[in-house]
């Protein structure tokens, strides 16, 4: 253990521990539920505002891109030097508040306005609470930790799609905005009576460093820039199939929202746990066997996803579509706790929600700032030219993007390998 790594009196044992990781596995889901239900209901909002392709996928991409860049790193240095126990609550707090401020309103502009306040509590949600982890799980069990922490992302998925496809089909979008609000208020007092605060770090030379200073040091790194450029390709490949794999099977397949938020939701909830927790074990193992080549097994995934999800763009029913899904769904579960991992691992103690924000820009900021927009801007020009399958055509670029995420783990995998044998 290093000298800036946390005492081992302030790491969390028994219950503590796992009142904890429920605490954060909660927020985790809270905070997809919050991202994910305006894509189950983009069409009811796209029909109530009379918005297009185009504008759906602005409202689902570049709100929260735009965030991400100007709040993440910022977040992450306070929760690396402070308390990452009060940015967590407040960014909780502030990302509920404006969910369900979202279901009031009445225009794109103001829809996109609340979606930036989304984006504004999320951008520090996950950095914030990688440190708690960090700074209160043991080393040997961190990637467990992960995996649950990362495990609220398809369990919020699936809630996400599931009831806001139920809720979007009965009593409107709206309502299923300002309900998924409040649920966040809930979590925000369970979390602020279950997570403990931390002890303060000792600081060091790095703390007075700018943090684009030290951003700009960690990507440096050659096994962290190649985990970055495979978030980059991962941001172009989830945020996209995330975006419009629902509103492909209603137009294409003719679906209902509800039908769609069921089996879908279900599917990548039940896909993404497994994925989670395989991922968050197999880092530990991976770790523990000394070999070095620590993330290999997520970049062969990605390849193989590459292909399924082109087949199932075309399949020709709905249900051949959604099991075609299946390995992209569990590759994007199984790589978190893995990437997570090995970027902690790479950055050292002390920069872990540094480490960790880096990789929430480069998945966050590109991709789903572009590519929503691509795929409804590639849909809205093949309706115009009278094509079929207009959303099909434009979500080819998942497929793309997922072989390039493959290539650029598997390169990572070998420049980490390379860097641990020196230490």
């Amino acid at each position: 253990m290093t000298a800036v790594d946390t005492a081992p009196a302030a790491y969390a044992t028994g219950w503590r521990l796992w009142a904890l990781l429920a605490a954060l596995l909660l927020v985790s889901a809270i905070s997809q539920i919050d991202r994910i239900l305006p894509f189950i209901l983009a069409e009811a909002i796209k029909t109530d505002l009379g918005l297009s392709d185009t504008q759906i996928g602005l409202l689902t991409g570049a709100a929260f891109a735009v965030c991400y860049t100007l709040l993440s790193l910022p977040l992450a240095r306070l929760s690396d030097r402070g308390s990452p126990r009060l940015v967590l609550l407040g960014c909780l707090l502030v990302w509920s508040t404006m969910t369900a401020l979202g279901g009031l309103a009445a225009s794109f502009v103001v829809l996109a306005l609340t979606r930036f306040g989304v984006a504004f509590g999320e951008a520090g949600g996950m950095p914030a609470g990688h440190a708690l982890i960090a700074r209160q799980v043991r080393p040997e069990r961190r990637g467990l930790a992960l995996g649950l922490f990362s495990m609220g992302i398809p369990l919020g998925t699936m809630v996400g799609f599931a009831a806001g496809g139920a809720m979007a089909d009965t009593v409107g979008w709206r309502t299923a905005l300002v309900g998924a609000g409040a649920l966040g208020g809930l979590a925000f007092l369970l979390a602020a009576l279950v997570i403990r605060p931390t002890p303060p770090r000792p600081r060091t030379g790095a703390d007075r460093t700018p943090f684009v200073r030290e951003a700009l040091r960690l990507l440096s790194a050659p096994g962290f820039r190649w985990l970055f450029v495979a978030a980059l390709a991962i941001g172009f490949a989830s945020a996209p199939f995330y975006a419009f794999s629902a509103p492909f099977l209603i137009r294409t397949h003719g679906f209902t929202a509800g039908e769609v938020g069921l089996s879908f939701g279900l599917m990548q909830g039940g896909l993404g746990v497994i994925g989670a927790l395989l991922g968050g074990r197999g880092f530990d193992r991976a770790v523990r066997s000394g070999r070095g080549r620590i993330i290999g097994l997520p970049g062969w995934l990605f390849l193989i996803s590459a292909v399924t999800t082109a087949a199932a763009l075309f399949a020709p029913t709905g249900w051949m579509s959604i099991v075609l899904f299946v390995p992209t769904m569990f590759s994007f579960a199984l790589l978190l706790p893995w990437a997570f991992g090995a970027a902690h691992l790479v950055a050292g103690p002390g920069k872990q929600a540094m480490a960790t924000s880096l990789m929430m820009i480069g998945s966050g900021l590109v991709g789903p700032a572009l590519g929503p927009v691509i795929v409804g801007a590639v849909s809205d020009a093949a309706a115009v030219n009278g094509l079929g399958n207009t959303l099909g055509l434009g979500l080819l670029i998942v497929p793309v993007a997922s072989a390039l995420a493959g290539i650029a783990t598997l390169i990572a995998n070998n420049r980490i390998a390379a860097v641990l044998r020196t230490r």
